[in-house]
């Protein structure tokens, strides 16, 4: 007689359990999958806007190219690589090393760049070769353009290459440039807020007029007013049109030190109608009064300028004199030791110094 089985007990849920312990992994499979498709379609959609992007620049001009191109970084960023970039337009052109742009997919509007040398740029007359240990930059774009943008180089050293004076060598042990919109100001008058700085500066040139070859210090705090109407035009269109918007850049602060000379200064300086600079900087300094009367001297021959250089010299230790007579220095008049030169304008091709134009200085139109 045959048998009837019973069913196992409990027989239905382990089968339910078994696919539960596999779900977790199904999701991610299936997760990873979406994925990956969705960073191939952006990888994609990068493309596509680069290949429209340098269409557009081709039309009005100026022509990219990127050797080798390549778009990598999956999975979680977009890595744009360069064995060279080439940029030409009919006033110069220049080229790069190999060069990387990366970009998080999440945080798109943060860009980083990194580029190897050399550096070659010619515009005109004018030819300069750079290279460097490492260059990084970095740019976080914003509705209305940016917000902060920023460049690193360590060691860069190069030769600047004109008919006059001739070529000129120089190196900087490090060099930073940050871009900011100034607070305030942007939306108003398109100002964009810039600093500098170099440190161990040397150029071998110029240690003949300064009298010292120590390596030079420099920070550089400037605002551009109307930056916002400077595109990507030749250097004569772009500095025109900034011109006729009143553009002008704000000195807040320039330090140079020197050896034992330093001088600081603040001003303004725009472009006049026959495109030159144009403008006024107050300056203090220390340890350049015999360099100062030896600039102006040249005007006058080597008695009358050894007499300017002592007036010069006279007029600033009379200020030391006046300190010491009342007794203390005060600092807003007289910042580290440094004295007050003479007012120095840039103004119809020359530059004054107080009521003397500096000799064998011409101010040239810049386009």
């Amino acid at each position: 007689m045959a048998q009837t089985l019973d069913p196992i007990p409990g027989g239905s849920p382990p089968r339910r359990r078994r696919i539960g312990l596999f779900l977790p992994y199904i999701l991610l499979a299936t997760l990873a999958v979406a994925w990956t498709a969705a960073w191939f379609f952006i990888r994609g959609k990068a493309e596509s806007e680069m290949d429209a992007w340098l269409a557009r620049e081709a039309q009005a001009g100026r022509q990219w190219t990127c050797a080798d191109r390549s778009i990598t970084g999956y999975p979680f960023r977009l890595e744009l690589r360069c064995g060279s970039v080439r940029f030409a337009r009919s006033d110069g052109n220049f080229t790069l090393g190999p060069t990387t742009a990366v970009v998080q997919v999440y945080d798109p509007r943060h860009a980083v760049l990194e580029v190897a040398g050399p550096f070659r740029v010619e515009q005109g007359d004018l030819t300069a070769d750079v290279t460097w240990t490492s260059l990084e930059a970095s740019f976080h774009a914003a509705s209305n353009g940016f917000s902060r943008a920023s460049l690193v180089v360590d060691g860069p050293k190069g030769t600047v290459q004109s008919p006059d004076p001739g070529p000129v060598d120089f190196a900087v042990q490090h060099l930073e440039l940050h871009a900011r919109p100034t607070p305030g100001r942007f939306e108003s008058d398109g100002a964009v807020d810039i600093s500098l700085r170099l440190a161990k500066a040397a150029v071998p040139q110029l240690d003949a007029l300064s009298g010292s070859s120590d390596p030079a210090d420099v920070d550089l705090d400037t605002t551009i007013e109307r930056a916002t109407v400077l595109r990507t035009g030749t250097v004569a269109r772009e500095l025109e049109k900034w011109r006729q918007a009143d553009g002008r850049l704000d000195v807040t602060r320039l330090s140079i030190a020197k050896g034992e000379r330093r001088l600081q200064a603040k001003g303004e300086v725009g472009l006049d109608e026959a495109h030159r600079p144009e403008g006024r900087f107050e300056i203090r300094a220390l340890g350049l009064e015999a360099l100062v009367g030896q600039v102006m001297g040249q005007r006058y021959g080597s008695d009358k300028g050894a007499l300017i250089g002592n007036l010069v010299g006279q007029f600033l230790g009379g200020l030391r004199k006046r300190e010491s007579a009342a007794g203390e220095v005060q600092a807003a008049d007289s910042p580290n030791g440094l004295k007050p030169l003479p007012t120095l304008r840039l103004g119809d091709g020359r530059l004054m110094l107080g009521p003397l134009a500096v000799p064998n200085v011409v101010l040239p139109a810049l386009y």
